[in-house]
C-alpha cells in the first residue's frame, strides 16, 4: 500500500491545498464534492502533483515539510513550469 502526499489547485481561485491520504482518487472526489470542510469553499479542485511513499511516517513528514515556508518555496520551484504554462 502506498501513502500519498498530494497538491490540489482550486480552479475557482488558484488556491493550493496540500494533503495526505492512502486513497488518492477517493480523496480528490471528496474534495470536489464538498465533503472536506477546509476546501469546500474553493471547489472544484484539480490534482496537480502527488508523491507516493511506502510508509506513513515518510509521507506525513513530507506533507508537514511542504506546508512550511521553506517547503512552499520548493513547491514553487518544482511546479514552476506547470504554473507558468497554466497561466498563459
Amino acid at each position: 500500500m502506498f501513502h500519498y502526499v498530494y497538491i490540489l489547485r482550486s480552479i475557482k481561485d488558484n488556491n493550493f491545498y496540500i494533503g495526505y491520504t492512502i486513497h488518492l482518487r477517493k480523496r480528490l472526489a471528496e474534495h470536489n464534492h464538498g465533503a472536506v470542510v477546509s476546501t469546500k469553499p474553493y471547489v472544484p479542485w484539480k490534482l496537480i502533483h502527488y508523491e507516493a511513499y511506502r510508509n506513513e511516517k515518510d509521507a506525513r513528514r513530507r506533507e508537514k515539510y511542504l506546508k512550511t515556508s521553506q517547503g512552499s518555496r520548493l513547491l514553487k520551484r518544482m511546479l514552476k513550469e506547470y504554473l507558468y504554462h497554466d497561466n498563459r
